[in-house]
């Protein structure tokens, strides 16, 4: 699906800061002011170097820690104004995450750990198994429903963990470096999955990746350096050989300059 920038936006930072040990001799502000726009059915993709705030910033865009100080909105919705308990049910109805330990709980079976979330949204029985049923379809691993995800393979576990994901029909999935952990093929396989939920649904994609051939499965690059997004771009018309190559000089350019300061 072109992305384009009359899109309304789901997501938007105002200030965001994030401090830790706030008031303490260690302090470290970890995130500075940042000001950020997400627009609804945009893939968007988080790099920058170890240490840089990315996966703090991914935090604090989706409800897991609330920032220091600035704003977050999701959905029109500012994430401070609610109560600890409005903040679980907000983000189980609009978010879905994937991480790349998959986070699935090895004494339940793939289909217990899906239909998790519906259980905790007191979802009938039946509605629930129609449900995961499917997903699991779409998704291809009807065959270890009732296996162990120690029985299973890492694109298995990462399928389950991306029906998990998407069991309460999210309208931003949220994933933190969720191919880390996966061979080049099933990496790809994830990609094909998310890139397609992104054009036929219009699902919003929020990825953090260090790897820029994962990046250019993207519509935007947003590169955080430092506490700041340092640069963005737009894929926009380019091929995604083009959009590669552009995404692989940034990574290098800034890695460059993050060497040539610790000389």
């Amino acid at each position: 699906m072109p992305q384009s920038t009359t899109m309304q936006p789901i997501l938007e930072t105002k200030n965001l800061t994030k401090i830790y040990n706030l008031g303490q001799a260690n302090e470290f502000e970890a995130l500075h002011s940042i000001n950020f726009t997400a627009r609804a059915g945009e893939f968007l993709c988080v790099m920058g170097p170890s240490g840089s705030g990315k996966t703090t910033f991914i935090n604090n865009i989706s409800t897991i820690d609330l920032p220091t100080k600035g704003r977050v909105y999701i959905d029109g919705v500012e994430i401070h104004t609610m109560s600890a308990n409005e903040i679980g049910r907000f983000r189980s109805r609009t978010l879905g995450f994937v991480f790349q330990e998959f986070n699935l709980l090895n004494t339940h079976t793939i289909y217990e750990n899906i239909a998790m979330p519906l259980a905790l949204g007191k979802t009938g029985k039946r509605e629930t198994k129609e449900r995961v049923e499917k997903m699991v379809e779409q998704m291809g691993i009807q065959e270890v429903l009732n296996k162990y995800p120690g029985e299973c393979s890492g694109g298995q576990r990462q399928r389950g963990a991306i029906c998990r994901a998407l069991i309460m029909n999210p309208k931003i999935i949220i994933a933190d470096e969720p191919t880390g952990n996966l061979d080049r093929r099933s990496a790809g396989e994830f990609l094909e999955l998310v890139g397609r939920l992104n054009r036929e649904q219009e699902v919003t994609v929020i990825m953090v990746t260090h790897d820029p051939l994962i990046a250019s499965y993207s519509s935007r690059l947003v590169y955080i350096k430092d506490g700041i997004i340092e640069q963005t771009m737009e894929k926009g018309q380019m091929s995604q050989k083009e959009y590669f190559w552009k995404i692989t000089e940034i990574n290098a350019s800034q890695s460059d300059a993050v060497f040539a300061q610790d000389l």
